[in-house]
């Protein structure tokens, strides 16, 4: 089955990045603009354009703003988990990466693959069970991360997590149960953040596989934080531990 890619935005950064397109749909009469040098682009990589009415736009990307073209193009590969270790090994740099523990929501995973785009971490797992999939929806809330972040599904977390270990990585848990706040904790080195899913957090099994476990004080009415927020948070305090440590 293709995978609808809407918006120029999210177009733009498919073409970028070299993804292979199947073809470019673009709504009569809108090829001015940003429109234009998106068929430019296509038309110059071989990609097949077309032009069709604005409701069969509509009509492939339900619920989204496709801002008048859509591309067709094969469903994201998911990578392997030696893969993001070798290529983070290839820049020279202590893996960084971030873990989802049965996160369902594709709004939130887009925003967590935004996240770790822009904090330059190497990569995503997540569960092949009671997790959100790559989709269109992530990918559009991604702004175009998810062309670039390589994201792993596994069968069994907590294996994983011991496979991570065994790697030399250390395993944070981002727990209300925390011993100590995110900012005091040491996340400087080799490092797999894990984020619980919306409500629930962190598994018992996933909890008893991490090496220790960070929490966000929470100091109003509420005593959470939405998943992607949360790993932000963390994740960029990993990062600024990182630049102070260089």
């Amino acid at each position: 089955m293709e995978d609808v890619i809407a918006g120029r935005n999210s177009v733009g950064e498919a073409l970028k990045s070299g993804r292979p397109l199947n073809k470019l749909l673009i709504a009569k009469g809108e090829r001015q603009g940003s429109l234009r040098e998106l068929a430019g682009i296509a038309k110059d990589k071989g990609i097949l354009i077309q032009e069709v009415e604005p409701q069969r736009l509509a009509q492939l990307a339900p619920g989204q703003r496709h801002q008048g073209v859509v591309a067709m193009a094969s469903p994201v590969e998911y990578a392997e988990v030696e893969d993001i270790l070798a290529a983070a090994e290839a820049k020279g740099e202590a893996p960084l990466l971030v873990v989802l523990d049965e996160l369902e929501d594709p709004h939130n995973l887009g925003a967590v693959l935004r996240s770790v785009d822009a904090a330059g971490a190497h990569g995503v797992i997540i569960p092949k069970r009671r997790s959100c999939p790559l989709s269109t929806t992530v990918a559009k809330t991604s702004a175009g991360a998810v062309e670039y972040v390589p994201v792993a599904r596994v069968s069994n977390l907590a294996q994983t997590l011991d496979k991570l270990k065994k790697a030399g990585i250390w395993v944070a848990g981002c727990d209300m149960d925390g011993t100590e706040n995110y900012f005091e904790a040491s996340l400087k080195g080799p490092l797999a953040l894990v984020i619980g899913g919306e409500g629930r957090g962190l598994g018992r099994l996933v909890k008893e596989h991490c090496d220790f476990l960070v929490r966000i004080p929470m100091q109003g009415h509420v005593n959470s934080l939405n998943a992607s927020v949360a790993c932000s948070l963390v994740l960029y305090e990993a990062v600024r531990q990182r630049l102070q440590s260089v």
